[in-house]
């Protein structure tokens, strides 16, 4: 029986197929017959004429008898009638234009109406190339004089309608045949007439999207008419109230129209009805024309006349309270967009809450430019700063129809028709002479090399030739470790390679001399000891090293300060015994040292969390002191080993991943370079992070998810702030301009800092209990650019959370808002053997807020706002010490740490290592520039030949201050470099590579976001 039923689908489709044919050929015959009456002159032949345009109309409206076929008889003839080459478009507009004859017209008006229906959108394309739109206009012209239809008003109406949109000339059209009058007075004479008004209004719509159409039909009263059709709730003619509104908010785009509309009162009104249809529309089955209420409201509102208006007649708390309705109904959203952006719009504009918006800091500049940014920064009279400017822009009522032809004359300007001018120029932009200057930044090319003793090279350069090198040189990027692999591969100090041939120490390796070298390590083996070396550790040293700390050492080290001896002299850390009189030199808590000889029989784990610069440290120590993890808590890869890590029974892992330790790190080191450093704010603190370090962290920090609806809630909260005026604290806790302002010690305020290297934090404003805003300092010498932000905050309640809004940022849009997290750093968490940066914080977005950029401040542009980027925070740790970051900050004195370290341990006798100054900043600053290569084998000609034609690698990064990941990979660059890797030592053997690895020092140091024109320096070298 199935394959009967089968067989009998597929004969009815063959049945269908064979239908379609012959209509197809019915249609020919049909328009040939049409084309030979049009050509006959003016239709003569009325019957046939009324005959083959109902043939016509009917097939155009005949569906197939076959209801499983989606091939329609109807959806054929329209296609084969706007074909591409077919001329049956051209012969039904022809007919339609030579004749008078009542029936034909509507027939073919019909065919044209189901021609444009749903879905006819290439259709409507169609007839509008055909001339189609000019034809209809005509039509409607001549039969509102000569024999005025009803039927033939509304199917006029109803195509003109649809095929209006697709003309993008129709706005001139409709003027020159004198069609708005028509639509007008039809409108005006059939109010009652719900059936004709519909599509002249519809029509009256689509006239309106012309600006000088819109102010026309503006000035002939036909705002005052639409009010007349649109009234309180009602549930007869919703669609013809709906288009109403349609039509009246496409007239409201015009400044004049809604000009005339506040005057006259017509805004409190909109109001009313939109409240009345909010309480009688309970199952929301008018949503659209709840839309179209408010969408007329937010266009009176674009003028400064209307935001008044709404705020004088309660706008906000209206459209407040009844967004508040529809938040629980995500159906709603719409409504609850469009009032979101009609409040923001009418929230009072305010400037910011500062004195002036120029930076607090002002360098002196040896020459000051005679135009740009800086100059008008200059010039600027003192009491011209931040003016708010809610003008509005003056309208113009212009046509635009003819934008495509001016665009398309500008399509070809970037074709370069000159030959001559693409030919790359040969002859040198500079003399030859003023290239001499650079000589001083190439001293190795004049490096002979007689000072050095390649004697011990021998083995060394034996070594390095056997090395094959076959292919191109591939640098190994990060890879995701495999959750399959349970192996670490780490490489060892081999007593067989010569001391000199290691370059870096290697601080992951073993320093125990009986110790066998091994080259992989499995972690269930490593798993199987933790429990006997972590028992080991306590019984030996009485306690667990989580309980060395406590909150107390947090509060000791509060105001760390450069007016000291030595840094470590603020720093002290708990143990049994110990007396900070009996030891004079102040230094931290050798907690390493214990470890070291404790975990002996696993070469030491080196994961001190201080280690002394003093005395004779091991071998693994030399790198320097380092911050890492406390003795025995490494970090667990294995998410069911969370537990080994607690308090009573702490992991450890003897071979951390690379980095994990930061053998380039010296707090003692660090703070005598901060010393040195010179910065326009003179900073006498040094921040937390930059002095302990910090560790990696040990996994993929994922996007985050923002929930819905997130950044809509915090704009009602805003809003609040206008309509509960009284619950806002508007309290100053900090701020730069006056830094006499007293600190708050009520233990229920946050306390705030940023004056110390590359910190950035203007002002902090109290604005509710748990909330507060916040203000970045803009570039030196000049009112914007607010971007990076690095500020430290404290005296903090835990398990509370705290909203934070930095309320000065100026791009339209942020990463924030698609998954980046602000990054955080907690001092306790440092204490605890985690001195990390995370990336944190919940209920992060960005967005436009109410504070305005007056046009100086944004490059002349007016209505300029600025944006907000809010975040909340719950803190883990009572009066804990945080400090929060755009990025892992990475500070100038951080560099040139870091620089000294790689030269201090770098092998000389193989690696090429030269650092020197590229020029002094304008604050006083070296800016260094490195160049790095292998060393010639020998003083031979042939070798330092080799050597000074290596090819030269230009490296740079940190242009702009605010991007501190530029830095990060640079530092990365650079320990790759300098390590025994081999495919390292294979790019100091072919290249040599010239780093600047941080472009704009004064910059990155006093904390800014773009720059402190860094290509300004003293001696004019650029």
């Amino acid at each position: 029986m199935k394959w009967q039923s089968e067989r009998g689908i597929l004969l009815k489709m063959n049945k269908v197929k064979v239908s379609t044919e012959k209509g197809n050929s019915r249609i020919q015959s049909l328009l040939a017959q049409l084309e030979k009456l049009n050509s006959e002159g003016p239709l003569q032949d009325v019957e046939n004429g009324r005959y083959v345009t109902y043939k016509l109309l009917h097939l155009a409206q005949t569906q197939a008898e076959f209801p499983f076929s989606v091939l329609q008889v109807s959806e054929r003839t329209k296609k084969d009638l706007t074909a591409k080459g077919s001329t049956g478009m051209e012969i039904i507009l022809s007919t339609l234009e030579n004749t008078r004859d009542l029936q034909i017209m509507l027939n073919i008006l019909n065919i044209l109406n189901e021609l444009v229906s749903v879905g006819g959108g290439r259709r409507c394309r169609v007839l509008v190339s055909k001339g189609g739109s000019q034809i209809l206009l005509q039509l409607l012209f001549s039969a509102s004089k000569d024999f005025p239809n009803e039927e033939i008003m509304i199917q006029l109406h109803s195509i003109l309608a649809k095929i209006g949109p697709k003309d993008k000339k129709f706005g001139v059209k409709v003027r020159i045949n004198g069609a708005l009058g028509i639509t007008l007075n039809l409108v005006k004479q059939n109010l009652q007439n719900f059936k004709l008004i519909l599509p002249c209004l519809q029509l009256l719509r689509v006239y309106s999207n012309n600006a000088v159409n819109a102010v026309t039909l503006g000035k002939n009263g036909v705002v005052e008419l639409m009010f007349k059709i649109i009234g309180p709730f009602s549930r007869k003619n919703t669609s013809l109230v709906k288009v109403s509104l349609d039509t009246l908010a496409a007239l409201l785009k015009s400044k004049t129209n809604a000009r005339r509309s506040v005057d006259r009162g017509y805004l409190p009104v909109l109001l009313t009805i939109y409240i009345d249809w909010h309480r009688h529309d309970t199952r929301h089955r008018h949503m659209l024309i709840r839309k179209g209420i408010l969408t007329c409201i937010k266009n009176m509102t674009s003028i400064k006349l209307g935001r008044k208006a709404f705020v004088d007649a309660e706008g906000m708390k209206v459209l407040y309270n009844i967004s508040q309705d529809c938040l629980s109904v995500r159906t709603l959203d719409p409504l609850v967009n469009i009032s979101t952006l009609i409040m923001r719009k009418c929230f009072p504009k305010n400037r910011l809450p500062i004195s002036t918006i120029k930076s607090i800091y002002q360098f002196q500049l040896p020459i000051i430019p005679s135009s740009g940014p800086v100059a008008q920064i200059y010039n600027l009279a003192p009491e011209v700063d931040d003016v708010v400017d809610e003008s509005d822009d003056a309208e113009v009522e212009t046509d635009n129809e003819n934008e495509e032809e001016e665009n398309e004359s500008k399509k070809n300007d970037d074709i370069e028709t000159d030959l001559s001018k693409l030919k790359p120029v040969q002859d040198l932009g500079r003399l030859i002479e003023e290239l001499e200057i650079y000589k001083q930044f190439f001293p190795e090319l004049m490096e002979d090399f007689q000072a050095f003793d390649f004697t011990e090279k021998t083995n060394t350069s034996s070594s390095r030739s056997d090395v094959k090198r076959t292919g191109p040189i591939i640098v190994p990027t990060a890879e995701e470790p495999s959750s399959k692999s349970k192996t670490i591969t780490a490489s060892f100090k081999d007593n067989n390679v010569p001391q000199s041939q290691q370059i870096l120490p290697n601080v992951y390796q073993g320093v125990g001399q009986d110790h066998k070298p091994a080259r992989h390590m499995d972690l269930q083996n490593t798993e199987k000891n933790k429990s006997n070396v972590n028992h080991q550790y306590s019984k030996q040293n009485g306690h667990t090293p989580t309980q060395c700390l406590n909150n107390e050492i947090t509060k000791g080290l509060d105001n760390m300060t450069l007016h000291c001896n030595n840094a470590s002299e603020d720093v002290k850390y708990w143990k049994p015994g110990y007396d900070s009189g009996v030891d004079n030199k102040p230094r931290f808590l050798t907690l390493g040292e214990t470890c070291s000889k404790t975990c002996q029989q696993i070469s030491g784990c080196g994961k001190s969390l201080f280690v002394s610069s003093f005395g004779q440290p091991p071998s693994w120590q030399q790198v320097g002191t380092q911050l890492g993890q406390l003795c025995c808590t490494g970090i667990d890869t294995d998410a069911e080993d969370e537990s080994s890590l607690s308090s009573e029974e702490p992991g450890f892992s003897d071979f951390p991943e690379p980095g994990v330790l930061q053998p380039l790190h010296d707090p003692d080191l660090y703070v005598e370079i901060v010393k040195k450093t010179k910065s326009v704010p003179e900073y006498s603190e040094v921040a937390y992070p930059d002095y302990f370090g910090h560790i990696p962290p040990a996994f993929k920090e994922p996007l985050i998810e923002r929930p819905y609806g997130v950044q809509r809630t915090k704009i009602f909260q805003d809003i609040e702030r206008l309509i509960h005026a009284n619950d806002i604290i508007d309290k100053t806790v900090y701020d730069l301009d006056f830094l006499s302002y007293p600190i708050p010690e009520d233990g229920e305020t946050l306390r705030f800092n940023s004056q110390f290297e590359s910190g950035n934090l203007r002002k902090a404003i109290q604005i509710r209990k748990f909330e507060y805003d916040l203000i970045l300092n803009s570039d030196i010498n000049s009112n914007h650019h607010h971007q990076w932000f690095y500020f430290e905050v404290s005296g903090m309640r835990n398990a509370i959370p705290y909203r934070f809004n930095i309320i000065n940022c100026e791009k339209s849009n942020s990463q924030f808002n698609y998954g980046m997290h602000p990054l955080m750093y907690s001092v306790q968490e440092a204490m605890l053997g985690r001195p990390q940066w995370v990336r944190t914080g919940t209920d992060i977005c960005y967005y436009k807020n109410h504070f305005s950029r007056s046009s100086i401040a944004a490059g002349g542009l007016k209505g300029k706002s600025y944006y907000t980027l809010t975040f909340t925070m719950t803190f883990s740790h009572k009066d804990d010490v945080c400090y929060f970051a755009y990025h892992y900050p990475y500070t100038y004195s951080t560099l040139q740490m870091h620089i000294q370290k790689l030269e201090e341990l770098h092998d000389p006798q193989l690696i090429y290592f030269q650092r020197d100054s590229i020029c002094e900043t304008l604050g006083g600053n070296p800016c260094p520039v490195l160049t790095i290569t292998s060393m010639p084998e020998s003083k031979s000609w042939e070798n330092l030949y080799k050597f000074r034609n290596r090819p030269y690698i230009f490296l740079t990064s940190r242009v702009h201050p605010g991007e501190s990941n530029s830095s990060w990979v640079m530092k990365g660059t650079l320990e790759f470099l300098m390590s025994n890797n081999l495919t390292a030592q294979s790019l100091r053997d072919s290249y040599i590579f010239k780093i600047v690895p941080m472009l704009n020092p004064d910059g990155v140091i006093n904390g800014r976001s773009y720059s402190l024109h860094p290509m300004m320096v003293k001696g004019n070298k650029k």
